[in-house]
């Protein structure tokens, strides 16, 4: 099979699958991985992960569309996402997201056509207290307003915010360390552990 991940990304996920007893367990930070590098998670790196992780292409497929955060069709470099939920219902939450829809041009779940916004409709983003919630590449941005989302779509149009990267990026801070231990310790300990629960009569660890 063709490697779809770039040199960089192909090896931290390597590293990734290492940090797990069962390599099906890095599917869902696999996707995220392939995310940052595509912007979405298209079938070459589906199928790659799949080949990572001992699955087949259905079962990462299945997992990842039922994960928000995970897209499996491309998105803009920006979601937008507000949230209607019951506290930014009430402080207008709906009307917020019907003047994104205006402003970007696109209906929501849309993308504008040059590829710049995707807008979503999201469920509850946990900052209440700045209703009505907006995120932006789930980064929490408090704009609350028409007006402060007028000037934030202008800011990203017009060359972005260090705030916030392109889609897919979950974190800057990259992983330096590895595991805290030799692998060979944990590849005994895990040997260990699994012999004694298949002695015990349990299911395999």
């Amino acid at each position: 099979m063709t490697r779809h991940l770039r040199q960089e990304f192909r090896q931290r996920a390597e590293e990734l699958v290492a940090l797990y007893p069962h390599a099906r367990s890095a599917t869902v930070p696999l996707c995220h991985l392939a995310q940052e590098q595509d912007g979405y998670l298209c079938e070459a790196a589906i199928e790659e992960i799949a080949a990572l992780t001992g699955t087949t292409p259905a079962e990462v497929r299945g997992t990842a569309s039922f994960y928000d955060l995970l897209h499996l069709e491309p998105v803009g470099r920006y979601v937008v996402g507000v949230c209607t939920n019951i506290a930014c219902l009430l402080a207008g939450g709906l009307e917020l997201l019907d003047h994104a829809s205006r402003a970007l041009g696109v209906p929501v779940g849309g993308t504008t056509a040059d590829g710049t916004f995707t807008l979503e409709e999201c469920e509850c983003l946990g900052d209440c207290d700045a209703a009505p919630c907006v995120q932006v590449n789930s980064r929490f941005v408090r704009t609350t307003t028409p007006a402060a989302l007028d000037a934030l779509v202008a800011e990203l149009r017009s060359g972005g915010s260090p705030e916030i990267p392109p889609f897919g990026t979950l974190s800057r801070v990259r992983r330096t360390v590895g595991l805290a231990v030799p692998a060979g310790q944990v590849a005994a300990e895990r040997t260990r552990v699994r012999l004694e629960t298949a002695a015990s009569g349990g299911a395999s660890g």
